[in-house]
């Protein structure tokens, strides 16, 4: 009699949760971009202390070192006014971070409970919250943020404002289709039949299964609105010198171009690195969570 091995069976009677953590732990490039994101993290966590010239993230000169290309001292070059671009690159992490913070601290929860709301209730709720997003989203996106940042100062909060107010959209389609998609399962209806508040259905019973979904979509996200960030401060309408932003430090060393490339070049890298692992991580919890986007 022969024996069958099956090299599957081991990861056939693994958990729900174990199998999520074990496609995320052999897949690559989540964990590149795991690694990304926690290093983009602890670089903002602990400036002071990886920065070799923190004084570079505030109203200071070193004309002597002006334009200096990258080397031991300056890995990143300094820029016109002698300033460490590694430094202020490192801070300027510290500005990105903030307005994913206050952004999606604000866009995701709205968006969230709208979803939540429309997809439940339907009818004329469902009608008036869903119109009133495709009508937002009808909007572009740049365009209506520089409108909102030209209007107001442009500083880092009226730029968080600018972003917040056109992100929760995109959250409130998500979350108003999988709530559609689950109102008819069985464990819906048992909490009609009973008794359940309309509270307790939505909040303990729907949105614990729109969790997955708000996760991936809420670190893909992160990547776009440090972009958005840039893009407003490139143009001019965002955070303000001197304070340490990666796309106004991409704005002023473009005047430099070609010669003093790493002006230009290393904070643009910095955004291309960040993007590049929220996008990463994004996709591997997708995968882990088993999450159709």
């Amino acid at each position: 009699m022969s024996i069958v091995v099956d090299p599957d069976a081991p990861v056939r009677n693994l958990s729900a949760r174990q199998m999520a953590f074990f496609r995320f732990r052999y897949n690559p490039l989540a964990l590149l971009g795991a690694f990304i994101v926690l290093s983009v993290v602890l670089m903002a966590i602990f400036a002071p202390w990886i920065a070799p010239s923190p004084e570079s993230a505030g109203a200071f000169v070193d004309f002597r070192n002006r334009h200096a290309p990258p080397s031991l001292d300056h890995p990143m070059g300094t820029d016109n006014v002698g300033r460490d671009v590694f430094s202020r690159v490192i801070y300027g992490y510290r500005v990105s971070l903030g307005l994913v913070v206050g952004v999606l601290g604000i866009a995701v929860p709205f968006g969230v409970v709208l979803g939540l709301i429309a997809g439940y209730f339907g009818g004329w709720i469902e009608t008036l919250i869903m119109r009133f997003t495709d009508v937002m989203l009808a909007l572009p996106p740049l365009a209506m943020a520089l409108a909102i940042t030209a209007v107001l100062s442009p500083n880092l909060i009226n730029a968080m404002i600018a972003i917040t107010l056109l992100w929760w959209t995109w959250h409130t389609r998500l979350i108003y289709r999988i709530v559609r998609a689950q109102m008819n399962e069985d464990y819906v209806e048992a909490a009609r039949v009973a008794g359940a508040s309309h509270t307790h259905i939505l909040f303990r019973e729907l949105l614990p299964n729109c969790v997955s979904a708000v996760a991936v979509k809420v670190s893909l996200d992160a990547g776009f609105v440090i972009l958005f960030g840039a893009a407003l401060s490139f143009l001019g309408l965002g955070v303000q010198p001197p304070t340490p932003d990666l796309g106004t430090m991409v704005a002023t060393g473009s005047e430099y171009l070609p010669e003093m490339w790493w002006q230009a070049v290393m904070p643009g890298f910095a955004i291309l690195y960040a993007i590049l692992g929220f996008n990463l991580l994004g996709d591997g919890l997708r995968d882990m969570l088993d999450v159709e986007q």
